[in-house]
């Protein structure tokens, strides 16, 4: 990673930093010497996030057939792993709906967040891949950069989106350009410093140019879909700039093709009408 992009994260880490709560979960995970019961005990200690993902654990997106009333229940029957996730993606949209950024509303920001999210998940299990929900995170989280960019220098990251706009080059392309890092990179650093799972930084960090994974290759070819599905919902009748493509290595990873993203889109609606239900008051609380 560029010095650069770690100066970036460097500035806005005091503002960006994850509840203790989310934190010690992490923690507990890794631990062998934590239970459902410990991890759930910890989580309760957040009312608000105890609420959220209790909500989340009844909702159509795991389709349990009994009620899920309690945490430790919760982290029983989502896992412990998935549950981390969750807590994390949960948090994460709460720490940066209370940082000024004036150059993106953010309601729209995160309604591409969690359909892309929604869309990654779905394009896991097509794909047959296990424990999916790491990939609706990094869906949600794909694009966590651009919003230390639009924090921390929002002039430069004006001019990159004026030029995505225009459609003479891509966001990240223009960022490139710009500053020699892209908000990829800058999302990536910023999971690191939150001691993030390894896998998730890559994938986040190499999501518009899969060919630079490593040991996430195939999450970072997933979540490279889900957003190129999540940008052409976004595009109107009048958008006459250019529709965003596949690469066509996400393809050759993930065995699917462009036939199946019609059907991965119909499957997405409901799926990000309840997902979205479940985000908005977060954002609405900033």
């Amino acid at each position: 990673m560029t010095m650069q992009a770690k100066e970036m994260v460097k500035g806005i880490a005091k503002l960006a930093s994850l509840p203790e709560v989310c934190v010690r979960v992490n923690e507990m995970v890794d631990d062998p010497r934590s239970s459902a019961a410990d991890i759930g005990k910890v989580i309760s200690r957040d009312t608000a996030l105890t609420a959220q993902l209790l909500r989340m654990a009844n909702s159509a997106f795991y389709n349990f057939p009994s009620k899920v009333s309690t945490i430790s229940r919760a982290v029983t029957v989502v896992g412990e792993r998935e549950l981390r996730y969750l807590v994390l993606a949960l948090s994460a949209v709460r720490t940066f709906s209370q940082i000024p950024v004036e150059l993106i509303n953010m309601a729209s920001f995160w309604r591409h967040a969690v359909y892309c999210g929604v869309v990654a998940r779905l394009v896991a299990s097509h794909c047959h891949v296990l424990h999916a929900e790491r990939l609706f995170v990094a869906g949600l989280l794909h694009d966590l950069g651009m919003l230390v960019m639009m924090n921390r220098v929002p002039e430069q990251e004006k001019i990159a989106l004026a030029e995505s706009e225009s459609g003479t080059k891509t966001l990240n392309q223009a960022e490139l350009d710009q500053f020699g890092f892209d908000h990829a990179e800058v999302g990536s650093v910023l999971l690191e410093q939150w001691n993030i799972p390894a896998a998730l930084c890559e994938t986040v960090a190499c999501h518009h140019d899969i060919s630079k994974a490593e040991e996430a290759r195939l999450d970072a070819a997933i979540v490279h879909i889900a957003n190129v599905i999540a940008s052409r919902a976004e595009l109107s009748d009048e958008d006459d700039g250019p529709v965003p493509e596949v690469d066509p290595k996400a393809w050759d990873l993930t065995g699917l093709n462009e036939d199946m993203l019609t059907q991965i889109a119909e499957e997405a609606a409901p799926m990000f009408a309840e997902s979205w239900s479940l985000i908005q008051p977060i954002v609405r609380q900033a």
